[in-house]
């Protein structure tokens, strides 16, 4: 690993946090407060080239490395966790998906519409009973001629409302057999594709959650992506990488904690002095900073792996399960520095606590990244 900044990386960064401080930043607790998804900020950021940060160019995409994306999520995340989360499950899901697994022509069509965000993107695997139990899907899709028909609810969908188009994993075989399942594409104004529930969330309220649901929703064989039987394969696939999405997720509310913290704890004074200067406060700055150090490296090195083309399923594990608890827990020390401040919506840090605690469950909760690891590592 070449543990260099290159300046174009510098340049993206300062891209993305120059953003975030004029558009995002003034908005946060009014997106948060009325949970509002701000699809405007979206459609802005499209123009900017992040929306498709890994589509190639020819595509219409800023055709930029997973080291570039991280810097992006990390730095939207630093002032909300909300536009983040959607940012990253545009870019790594959806997005993602098609180009990792779409023909030619699916590419074609949609990936300039989606790296432009002309088109937002939604991605349907995870369903009311069977969240982790993804084999065991309810969600059908039977063939009919040159058509499939799906139905079936899917739950917890980012942009699962304001979604122009979303993949969706549904079965096509019976439950829990090897290869029962297959990916299809699926745009907004389909008859039989509907909105469900919108979620009313302890944290990422800027950020739509929602139901989909298929009511004999038919659409054409041409929208399948891949083989028949390889969804849900390809969605592991497409998770490996959807974890350094939830790490640098996790790493920018993880720093913009810790950044307000370290900044209150200077310039708050008790007994004549700053707060900074008792051993209590100094040390819980310390483990801060050393966690998320520590964190960035385990990204990185998946980043890396993944830029290679090296597998690296148990690294994107480790790097999503140990940030994503090192954000819980770097907020949680933020809102103990900032005492009874902490606890209201006047400082920044209950905020970053709330959102945090998404990370650790959003792509896999911690308990199945362990799962992940202790596979990898048992059987290697």
């Amino acid at each position: 690993m070449n543990f260099e900044i290159s300046e174009l990386t510098q340049q993206v960064t300062q891209t993305a946090r120059d953003f975030a401080q004029q558009h995002i930043r003034p908005y946060v607790m009014d997106w948060d407060e009325s949970q509002e998804f701000p699809l405007h900020v979206f459609k802005e950021m499209g123009k900017l080239g992040l929306m498709g940060v890994m589509v190639p160019e020819a595509y219409g995409g800023a055709g930029l490395s997973y080291l570039e994306y991280v810097a992006i999520i990390q730095e939207i995340a630093k002032v909300c966790g909300s536009v983040g989360l959607s940012l990253a499950a545009h870019n790594s899901l959806c997005t993602g998906h098609i180009l990792a697994f779409g023909n030619e022509e699916q590419k074609k069509k949609y990936l300039p519409l989606l790296a432009s965000a002309e088109w937002l993107g939604a991605w349907g695997l995870t369903e009311p009973n069977t969240g982790s139990d993804a084999g065991n899907m309810k969600t059908t899709a039977r063939k009919e001629g040159d058509e499939w028909v799906l139905n079936g609810t899917k739950c917890w969908i980012t942009h699962g409302k304001s979604g122009d188009v979303a993949v969706v994993i549904a079965r096509t075989g019976e439950p829990r057999t090897k290869d029962n399942a297959t990916a299809f594409i699926v745009e907004r104004g389909t008859p039989g594709f509907a909105a469900g529930k919108k979620e009313n969330k302890l944290g990422m309220r800027a950020s739509e959650t929602a139901e989909m649901i298929f009511d004999n929703c038919r659409i054409p064989d041409a929208n399948r992506l891949g083989e028949v039987g390889g969804g849900f394969k390809q969605s592991l696939k497409v998770l490996d990488g959807g974890r350094i999405s939830i790490a640098a997720l996790s790493l920018g509310i993880a720093k913009g904690a810790y950044e307000a913290a370290l900044q209150y704890s200077k310039e708050r004074h008790q007994f004549d002095q700053p707060i900074s200067n008792f051993q209590g406060i100094s040390f819980k700055l310390a483990d801060m900073a050393t966690t998320i150090a520590a964190a960035e490296l385990l990204t990185l090195q998946a980043c890396d792996m993944k830029i290679r083309g090296v597998k690296m399923t148990k690294e994107a594990a480790m790097a999503k399960y140990y940030a994503s608890e090192v954000a819980v827990r770097v907020a949680d020390d933020a809102v103990q520095i900032f005492g009874g401040y902490g606890y209201t919506k006047d400082f920044p840090v209950e905020k970053y606590y709330r959102d945090s605690k998404l990370c650790t469950i959003g792509e896999g909760t911690s308990e199945i990244q362990k799962l992940v690891i202790s596979r990898e590592v048992l059987h290697p």
